[in-house]
């Protein structure tokens, strides 16, 4: 007699010699949920910013192109920062000339300032990001300038982007915790975050830089700045995975109307900024999660496995991401 579903001298649930079975998540859709979600990928820039080996601007371009080809939609290829600040990235104009962006896919780099946008325009990139912060001590530590002082750089450089008809999107860092201020205030957070946004940038992305949020505090936050005039569909998380809620927060920003959620392949990257910092949220767990809950996002969670693998090789070490350990330990790559 052989168990219900197996196969006669064999143990039950085994699987035949020649069959690779490749774990995957089962999704169960959630009819609350948003049927479809926009990753963002900023492996190429905000995974590799802090890391001590710099990578050849061929290996960087191929990052982006092979992340490209899993289906991203929306990737951040560099950052147009003076070489002084970010030596890792200081090869942006030889990356983007190396990445052809399909139509419908949006290449964004980060700029800092009026030169770092010319540097982008003139490299042809196709939409720039700005980063302000909430609390004055990272405005200080990163950007060298009061709160107040970046969002008014912010602007200045969103104005002139949208004059160059090139779209904007605007980062927020510490929106949920400062490593210098702790609590961060919602009503600072909504305010400066109405303020990019009228600025013109079309896209607020509130930053966990800290990775200290939690599900309730997102959706407070997240709740706060639509009530200040920021439509839910314009806005977007960059979460960090620093203390392990960034899934969870994932799930908060889903049920509270976000659909544009930040990561980095294999869980690269942190801000070198700030104390505490450590990893983006990873673009394979992400994934997992999503396809889970039965959201679209079109990218193929395998080959972000095998991307994650190739990067890791380069850098000389395993990735952090949870779902590209436990699928190359099943065979994904092998």
């Amino acid at each position: 007699m052989t168990a219900a579903g197996s196969t006669p001298g064999r143990a039950p649930g085994r699987a035949p010699d020649d069959a690779v079975w490749h774990p995957a998540p089962q999704p169960v859709a959630d009819p609350s949920l948003p049927a479809q979600v926009r990753v963002y990928e900023v492996g190429p820039r905000d995974g590799l910013q802090a890391e001590p080996q710099v990578l050849p601007a061929e290996v960087k371009a191929e990052l982006c192109r092979r992340l490209l080809r899993a289906g991203v939609p929306a990737l951040e290829l560099t950052s147009f920062v003076p070489p002084r600040w970010v030596p890792q990235l200081a090869d942006a104009e030889e990356v983007v000339a190396a990445v052809p962006v399909p139509d419908g896919v949006r290449g964004v780099a980060l700029v800092p300032n009026l030169r770092g946008l010319d540097r982008a325009l003139a490299a042809g990139v196709g939409e720039v990001a700005v980063v302000a912060s909430a609390t004055e001590s990272f405005a200080r530590a990163n950007l060298n300038a009061t709160v107040r002082g970046a969002v008014a750089a912010a602007a200045e450089v969103t104005a002139a982007a949208r004059a160059a008809d090139v779209p904007v999107r605007a980062y927020l860092s510490m929106a949920f915790g400062d490593p210098w201020e702790g609590p961060v205030s919602v009503a600072d957070v909504a305010a400066r975050s109405a303020e990019l946004y009228a600025a013109g940038a079309g896209t607020v992305a509130l930053g966990d830089t800290i990775g200290t949020g939690t599900p309730v505090h997102v959706a407070t936050v997240v709740d706060a700045v639509a009530a200040a005039g920021v439509p839910r569909a314009a806005l977007a998380l960059h979460l960090h995975d620093t203390y392990g809620q960034a899934l969870g927060n994932v799930q908060a920003g889903l049920r509270a109307g976000v659909t544009e959620f930040d990561s980095s392949v294999g869980g690269l990257g942190r801000c070198p900024f700030a104390r505490g910092a450590t990893g983006n949220l990873a673009t394979e767990d992400l994934v997992w999660l999503l396809h889970g809950l039965g959201i679209e996002t079109g990218i193929d969670l395998e080959e972000l496995v095998r991307i994650s693998q190739w990067t890791g090789n380069w850098l000389g070490r395993p990735v952090p991401s949870r779902v590209a350990a436990a699928l190359t330990a099943a065979g994904v790559g092998a």
